[in-house]
């Protein structure tokens, strides 16, 4: 298959016609053959009986029901693993994104590029705040990562499969998945796309995703720069931690031999010892974890998502496991 678009929705019963039906229009005239993933991310309305009604009518289209919500980058997951196209493009299902920018995705990603992604230039969000805490994301995640994009959190985006069948996604990772290409040696380019302002539901973005999105981002650069020689970062954290050792100990000697402070008198340095130990242990034991869990997970294939039923798929996903392409392999040829 030459494309999939791949959907989740959580929430969104009054988009679901109007998304399939504008969809339609914008990928029949390129004329692949294409398929219509939509992830129904435990809805609480009636987007799932919305669903079914798309899939009963177009066979391009198929759902994937969760049996709870998981999370957008968990709903992504569950499409890509399904998704048989040589090129994938998720898409948020609100509306905001252009199916019209499709086309200009893929002529772009046939100069040559593994990534197009989006950048939504002129934002349509009413939020000021939203829009503030989307640039200082960008910025954050563009001096940390290396990968200069302007919108890394605009959904829309085109892959060629290979980057993301080799790609395991955990909490909000989805917006880094260029990030993690990167390590592979991917090519990435951006380019403008349209920027929509919701008309249907509400939107469930906050505030409070920044943070997680700033905890990703130190997990990203944690496994890009440390991840096969956590002993630098883990060793040079205990230097570090000796070095103050030491000038607190020397503070200590001095104020003993010149002011005659005994150390029981003298709170302040174990004080700000203590805290600062405390503080760089909860961070190694927060990324020691995120190493343990993805261990759990990929050492036993355990899933992030799990499937209540599905329309117009196999039982299995396309592709239950990332396999390592061998030098003997051949290369998927582009669309």
């Amino acid at each position: 298959m030459d494309l999939s678009v791949v959907i989740p929705l959580f929430n969104e019963e009054d988009n679901v016609l109007l998304l399939h039906q504008t969809l339609t229009d914008a990928l029949i005239p390129l004329r692949l053959d294409y398929e219509i993933i939509f992830v129904n991310d435990g809805s609480t309305d009636g987007s799932y009986a919305a669903l079914c009604r798309v899939a009963a009518l177009d066979q391009k289209a198929k759902v994937i029901n969760l049996r709870r919500n998981f999370g957008q980058t968990a709903a992504m997951a569950a499409g890509f693993d399904h998704a048989s196209g040589r090129v994938i493009i998720p898409m948020d299902g609100d509306l905001q994104n252009d199916p019209a920018d499709i086309p200009r995705l893929l002529a772009k990603l046939e100069e040559g590029y593994d990534i197009v992604s989006g950048w939504r230039k002129d934002r349509q969000d009413k939020e000021v705040i939203r829009k503030l805490a989307s640039r200082l994301a960008n910025w954050l995640t563009a001096r940390m990562t290396g990968v200069a994009l302007h919108d890394t959190g605009c959904t829309l985006k085109a892959y060629r499969s290979e980057i993301l069948k080799n790609t395991r996604l955990y909490g909000e990772m989805h917006r880094f998945i260029p990030a993690l290409a990167n390590l592979m040696g991917a090519r990435i380019c951006e380019i403008p796309v349209g920027h929509q302002a919701r008309r249907f539901g509400t939107s469930k973005y906050g505030l409070q995703r920044t943070l997680k999105v700033i905890l990703d981002l130190i997990t990203v650069k944690f496994l890009a720069d440390y991840s096969t020689k956590p002993l630098y970062v883990f060793g040079g954290l205990g230097v570090i931690l000796f070095v103050l050792a030491v000038l607190a100990g020397c503070e200590t000697l001095y104020e003993r031999w010149a002011w005659g402070v005994y150390v029981h008198n003298n709170p302040f340095i174990l004080i700000a010892v203590l805290l600062s130990t405390l503080g760089i242990n909860f961070i190694i034991m927060g990324l020691l974890a995120e190493l343990i869990v993805r261990t759990y997970h990929e050492s036993q294939d355990k899933p992030t998502y799990h499937v209540r039923d599905t329309k117009n798929l196999h039982a299995q996903p396309a592709i239950a496991r990332p396999a390592q392409r061998t030098e003997s392999d051949p290369v998927r040829p582009r669309i």
